[in-house]
């Protein structure tokens, strides 16, 4: 998470949504810095703990804004990301593991630790479903978030691809699609209204 008082912003960082672009970016430009554990600070506690410090230290209510991926390609890049040779033969490791069981686990009442990826829905919203960032963009749609930070910090920002995961074979079998979706409705309808919105979802808090 990145803090800017002079462009009157808070960027919440949702995992696998070409984060470490956005962060090198913009690193130089931020005010506050939240890294390792801390970089993938939800909106809901940024709401409830951050907010009101920022507000009441600094008279600083900034604008949120955050990136959201079309969800299955979202499980698909941790189950690249986790296939990884660094992962291989730990707890978080995927190896020998398929795509199409990879999201049963994710999706499962009790998933192993190699499926514990959390969900942008969560990551996004409060504990009631509200969205709790005023700027919401498509990660597929990625010339709306340009535009946004050129207008807001005054200049070209350039965001060159980071963390990118190897190639992997990552098919997923129709049922098992339907699951995911019935899963996690919430994220779906969430990921249409932005696509809808034409990439770039602006919320009154």
């Amino acid at each position: 998470m990145l803090v800017f008082s002079a462009q009157n912003l808070a960027f919440i960082a949702v995992p696998k949504t070409g984060t470490t672009a956005i962060e090198l970016a913009l690193k130089p430009r931020a005010d506050i810095i939240f890294t390792k554990k801390r970089k993938h600070l939800t909106a809901q506690r940024f709401h409830n703990r951050i907010a009101p410090f920022l507000n009441t230290e600094f008279d600083m209510r900034p604008d949120r804004f955050a990136v959201m991926r079309e969800p299955e390609e979202q499980i698909r890049s941790w189950f690249r990301y986790r296939a990884r040779e660094a992962k291989q033969g730990s707890a978080l490791s995927t190896e020998g593991i398929g795509f199409d069981e990879f999201v049963r686990a994710v999706i499962s009442d009790d998933p192993p630790p190699y499926a514990g990826i959390g969900s942008q829905f969560a990551m996004l919203t409060s504990g009631k479903g509200k969205l709790l960032v005023h700027h919401l963009f498509a990660h597929e749609s990625p010339l709306k978030l340009h535009a946004f930070l050129d207008a807001r910090f005054g200049e070209p920002i350039t965001l060159k691809a980071r963390n990118v995961s190897p190639p992997v074979a990552a098919e997923l079998e129709p049922d098992t699609r339907r699951k995911l979706v019935v899963a996690r409705q919430a994220e779906f309808d969430l990921y249409a209204r932005l696509v809808d919105a034409g990439g770039h979802l602006e919320t009154a808090l």
